[in-house]
């Protein structure tokens, strides 16, 4: 019996450092190098991710997405019916809405919404820089969160109507050994649904660009 436990931890400590090798996908070896908009928040020792696409449109075309993310707002882009499945009330929009087009510093991105079952004061990301077209980034600290933390979304314009979508997520180490399984464990579920998160928005940002092209699916897509 507990060999197999043994064997059996083993072989899950394998699979996430399998996973946690796979933790930069998307993104070229000079992007995981960067020092990006927000990687300054966040001391070391840190924990680092970075996922990135290109995106058949201009940086200010993708920006009208990513600018409307947010639960109650234009969603998260990503996998709907997941999100959905353990009650988060995830909307994800196929459309561009002018109340959702402003973001500025100090405002509050909900991911998590109040009165939530397990976390019933929300979660929710604070902007701590929104420069249109260029860069958002999300803050997340203690005493209000766990975490002392920025997630970051970058567009870098590459010309000829085309763009990379770059995502950041730094975590500052934390001393406490359950936060630190607990980020670990996390990471491939942050690493799915943020690979989609990044196809959602650029699938999106493709067909405005491109009204001739197939729509993106709906609900979030698969």
């Amino acid at each position: 019996m507990i060999r197999a436990l043994l064997v059996a931890v083993g072989a899950g400590a394998v699979g996430l450092q399998a996973l946690h090798a796979r933790r930069n996908w998307g993104a070229t070896a000079a992007e995981v190098a960067a020092v990006l908009p927000g990687d300054e928040l966040v001391p070391e020792p840190a924990e680092q991710m970075t996922l990135a696409v290109t995106v058949e449109a201009t940086p200010e075309e993708l920006w009208t997405w990513l600018v409307q993310i947010g639960q109650g707002r234009g969603g998260m882009y990503s996998y709907d019916w997941l999100e959905n499945l353990i009650g988060l009330d995830i909307r994800t929009t196929d459309e561009i809405r002018e109340e959702w087009q402003h973001l500025a510093v100090g405002d509050r991105v909900v991911v998590v919404p109040e009165g939530y079952g397990p976390m019933p004061a929300g979660y929710a990301f604070t902007v701590a820089r929104a420069d249109p077209g260029r860069a958002l980034v999300l803050r997340q600290a203690p005493p209000e969160h766990p975490w002392n933390g920025v997630w970051s979304f970058h567009v870098l314009p590459l010309g000829d109507g085309l763009c990379r979508l770059v995502s950041r997520s730094r975590t500052e180490r934390p001393p406490q050994v359950g936060l630190r399984v607990a980020t670990r464990v996390g990471e491939p579920v942050t690493v799915l649904m943020t690979r989609r998160m990044l196809h959602g928005l650029k699938q999106r940002a493709e067909t405005h660009a491109r009204p001739g092209r197939a729509g993106p699916p709906a609900g979030g897509g698969a």
